[in-house]
């Protein structure tokens, strides 16, 4: 019997698609200001020098937002921008409340201001300034969080069982849930994997075009492999539609997007009562701590997760604390003696005088 509340894990979708929704072109009020058509260049600048098309999205929405908070204070040439008015900016979003009453984070702020150094440094280099408004513009340092939850091994083997094998689609689930754990990949680079992507004989998945625009080769495991094959033989050449070389596709027949990939891990969480915030990065970040506690050298998860950083992957090393809870557990005075306790692995047991 289904969860209340839950679909069935086998239900099936009609084979047609249901048609988006149109929508009526908009002006942009924008459109013609000089700060526009130098933002237009400036990422037409970025694509041809291999910035990635993501990065030039994000920037985007960014500068936009300067925009316009400039055109209201009657600001629209690139000259009138100065260091005053980009202080006066950065207050402005430090001291901004959205619609719930909560500030912006700092995180937010930072990448709100970053892109528009990048923005006034190429407007400088190019002689469309006299010169760089923006260099001297101090952003706020980001804070270093560390991941809200961790899964643990048991809760991702439940996670993992939930996705049983009785459909296409629940053998499609299965595969992909196994391919994000054992590869600790992001959703996007998920959804962008091919069939040659993936190596049984060496063992390895090529990522291409990761975050950033790299590359890189991770190793996958060998049930993650078992459930890739079995996915192929029995569930892909049922679901798949147009002949194209997606591995993983939607109920569709389509290739998988990052929000389908992210919907189905968010399902099974739900499925297996798991309700800490998160979906497909929680996969990813359970690899990292569960290799961790297992031995693996910080640097080599570097190299798995694709992160330019190595302070980036140091954060894991703060989640996973098993040794530390342990050496704690063994030394500290104020600890409980249950003397019909059995001794939790690496703790010694301690008898009562």
């Amino acid at each position: 019997m289904p969860r209340k509340g839950i679909p069935r894990k086998g239900w099936r979708p009609g084979a047609i698609k249901p048609a988006g929704r149109s929508r009526k072109p908009t002006d942009d009020p924008l459109e013609n200001l000089a700060l526009t058509a130098f933002m237009a260049a400036h990422f037409e600048w970025m694509l041809v020098t291999g910035h990635s098309p993501d990065t030039v999205r994000a920037r985007r929405a960014a500068i936009r937002i300067f925009i316009t908070w400039a055109v209201e204070r009657g600001l629209s040439q690139p000259s009138e921008i100065t260091k005053p008015v980009l202080e006066r900016y950065q207050r402005h979003l430090f001291y901004y409340r959205k619609p719930d009453g909560k500030p912006l984070t700092i995180g937010t702020q930072h990448s709100m201001l970053a892109p528009l150094k990048t923005w006034f440094r190429w407007m400088a280099r190019e002689n469309h300034l006299l010169f760089n408004p923006a260099s001297e513009l101090q952003l706020p340092k980001r804070p270093e969080h560390l991941p809200q939850a961790i899964l643990s091994i048991q809760e991702v083997e439940s996670i993992l069982a939930e996705a049983e094998p009785v459909t296409p689609q629940a053998i499609r689930d299965r595969a992909l849930l196994e391919t994000l754990y054992s590869t600790g990949i992001r959703r996007a680079e998920a959804a962008n994997l091919k069939l040659y992507d993936v190596d049984p004989a060496r063992g390895v998945v090529m990522v291409r075009e990761g975050k950033g625009g790299k590359d890189r080769i991770v190793p996958i495991g060998e049930r993650a492999l078992a459930w890739l094959d079995r996915y192929l033989i029995e569930a892909r050449p049922q679901l798949a539609a147009g002949g194209h070389d997606g591995m993983f596709v939607t109920d569709y027949g389509e290739p998988a997007n990052p929000a389908f990939v992210a919907s189905r891990a968010k399902l099974y969480m739900k499925y297996a009562g798991i309700k800490k915030p998160g979906s497909t990065h929680m996969f990813r970040h359970a690899m990292a701590t569960h290799m961790l506690e297992g031995g693996a050298d910080v640097r080599i998860l570097q190299a798995l997760l694709g992160h330019a950083q190595l302070n980036t992957t140091e954060i894991y090393t703060h989640v996973s604390i098993e040794h530390l809870r342990a050496i704690h557990a063994a030394t500290h005075p104020a600890k409980l003696i249950r003397p019909d306790a059995e001794p939790r692995p690496g703790v010694p047991s301690a008898e009562p005088d």
